[in-house]
């Protein structure tokens, strides 16, 4: 098939000394080489029908920076092929192993160093600026690509209204830690909850977004609801889901897959096809719904605008 990435662009699997990492080498793996058969998958294998309301007062932004002229996945593919290791690792049945997630009075913690530490339901969390739709490129390390129209407000419009100390170089975020309503969580795939973190710098860019809908709408629950990351020059796996917890540190903090797979899975997780994954290639990618491989951009095509964050760093190695 055309979309079958090739034996040459994926390195026999490694193996590993525990459990934990021979089932996440797996898992990766398949995601890796499945891509050729979503097109099956999407022609009804799984029909969940996802409710989400209407968000009230949207801005479509027509910033250059945030919108792409390239075509836009359906909302079906967006909803309906998602890595969410919480719910499963079966990427198209995430949604309907989360059917009936309950999001109703979520809060997102938001302490460590800052001077105004506080807790913020979504309503406040959507009242620190205005709900803007951005057209971002998502790329995952398992070599598979989507184009989504997210809807957020910038994650530095939370960090203004909390005032980090001088001292504060990262943000750290965790994902809820429930396995009642996670279902995946009562697996030891990871050690949760899930754990991710950005640089400072990183995290008040720009670009970088609390979304909270797509397609207009409120995100749904196999999308990271209510409100999740989205770093669009960064892999998918650094982009948190579900995030109840936003903690300043003056040290890098850990992550779930680089605590892992250290050798995988960066700090980092910038988009770099000169960096191959230890098990395939970066250099190209799939494009849900279409046919054929496509290079991979340097950070996700948004190279001009984040490339001066790393300058002096040798990426192969801050990878």
């Amino acid at each position: 098939m055309a979309d079958r990435i090739p034996e040459s662009e994926v390195t026999p699997e490694v193996m590993y000394l525990n459990r934990r990492r021979f089932m996440r080498g797996a898992i990766v793996a398949a995601g890796g080489v499945g891509t050729a058969l979503l097109y099956r998958k999407f022609n009804g294998l799984d029909n969940t029908k996802v409710n989400a309301a209407r968000l009230e007062n949207l801005v479509v932004s027509t910033d250059p920076r945030f919108v792409t002229n390239e075509t836009k996945n359906t909302y079906d593919q967006i909803t309906h092929y998602n890595n969410f290791y919480e719910f499963t690792t079966d990427k198209d049945g995430v949604a309907k192993a989360s059917v009936g997630f309950d999001t109703s009075g979520w809060k997102i913690e938001v302490g460590g160093l800052c001077a105004a530490p506080r807790t913020f339901d979504m309503d406040m969390l959507m009242k620190l600026a205005p709900v803007e739709e951005r057209i971002y490129r998502l790329r995952c390390v398992e070599a598979w690509s989507m184009v989504v129209p997210w809807a957020g407000i910038p994650l530095s419009a939370l960090i203004a209204a909390v005032q980090p100390l001088g001292s504060a170089k990262y943000v750290a975020m965790e994902t809820l830690n429930d396995p009642k309503r996670f279902p995946g969580q009562a697996d030891d795939i990871l050690d949760w909850p899930y754990r991710e973190g950005l640089r400072i710098d990183e995290a008040m860019h720009p670009l970088a977004l609390l979304a909270v809908g797509l397609y207009g709408k409120t995100l749904p629950p196999q999308d990271g609801a209510p409100v999740r990351l989205v770093v669009p020059w960064k892999y998918g796996f650094k982009n948190i889901k579900s995030i109840v917890k936003i903690t300043f540190t003056d040290k890098e903090p850990p992550t779930s897959w680089s605590k892992y797979a250290v050798k995988e899975y960066g700090f980092y997780g910038n988009v770099n096809p000169n960096h191959p994954h230890p098990r395939w290639s970066q250099a190209t990618e799939q494009r849900i719904g279409e046919s054929g491989r496509r290079k991979t951009l340097p950070f996700n095509g948004y190279a001009d605008q984040v490339a001066s964050l790393y300058t002096g760093m040798d990426l192969d190695v801050h990878f």
